[in-house]
């Protein structure tokens, strides 16, 4: 269990890679369709849909990676697939990739 001030850290980090990162990785990499980019990248978020499926829906301290079916190692290697192709698809895997990254150093990389 953190700290309240530790954990209030905790989750603005969290929100702050999920939100707000996205758009700094959409601008850096696809400055000249970054809108459009940085919207791809947000919806990649309803991979977190599996959660629906768990009991309870939210466990702070369960980590998702390795439970959620969409969170799980066969989905990463094929969100890690994504990359290998053009367009949408190779955002779409940065996404993914990138939100797994997200939830693991919630988990691993703060108290829990």
């Amino acid at each position: 269990m953190c700290p309240p001030e530790i954990a209030l850290l905790k989750t603005c980090t969290h929100y702050f890679l999920h939100l707000a990162f996205p758009a700094v990785i959409a601008f850096v990499f696809y400055r000249n369709q970054w809108k459009k980019v940085y919207l791809i990248l947000l919806a990649t978020m309803l991979v977190d849909l599996d959660h629906l499926f768990a009991n309870p829906i939210f466990d702070p301290n369960r980590m998702s990676v390795g439970f959620h079916f969409l969170h799980s190692y066969y989905a990463i290697a094929v969100y890690f697939f994504l990359l290998f192709f053009k367009g949408n698809l190779r955002i779409i895997g940065i996404g993914l990739l990138f939100h797994m990254f997200t939830d693991f150093q919630d988990f691993v990389w703060w108290c829990h």
